[in-house]
């Protein structure tokens, strides 16, 4: 069996940044991936569970509520390697096309105050597993250290 394209990546030169991992034509449209990766694979600890998940809570909400990036969200998710998340935008997009949005979604996941869209028994499968400061710290460093001073290498995949 062949293995899939993100598999190909060598994590282990792999830094933090957004990617674009694969482009999909679906009928007349363009799917984009974007692999936004917060910790380096292998070398940083993992986000917690509790974490990520608020970060997606958030995220997705940010995303699924924008004026102009609503009607273009495919997806918004964890990476199963708790590293980053997999973001899945309608059209023809770059990492440096991206960058201003995801910055602002970060922005607003490091300051965001009150209850965890979406985060209630009734509305989430793992309603426990929720934690905003730790979410917001995350967010915060992710911002700082990336977004706001990005480089070429935290936006196209190492070779």
């Amino acid at each position: 069996m062949e293995k899939i394209s993100s598999f190909m990546i060598n994590h282990n030169a792999l830094l933090r940044g957004i990617y674009v991992s694969r482009k999909d034509p679906v009928g007349t449209e363009t799917i984009t991936t974007f692999d936004i990766r917060m910790k380096e694979p292998n070398r940083e600890p993992v986000m917690s569970t509790k974490a990520i998940h608020t970060i997606e809570h958030l995220g997705a909400t940010f995303l699924r509520n924008h004026p102009v990036f609503a009607e273009k969200t495919i997806y918004f998710g964890p990476m199963g390697c708790r590293t980053g998340f997999y973001m899945l935008l309608k059209g023809n997009f770059s990492s440096e096309d991206i960058l201003p949005i995801v910055t602002e979604m970060f922005e607003f996941i490091s300051t965001f105050e009150g209850k965890i869209p979406g985060s209630e028994p009734r509305d989430c499968g793992n309603a426990l597993d929720h934690d905003l400061r730790e979410a917001k710290e995350e967010a915060q460093k992710f911002l700082e250290e990336i977004l706001l001073q990005i480089k070429k290498e935290n936006l196209v995949y190492p070779e």
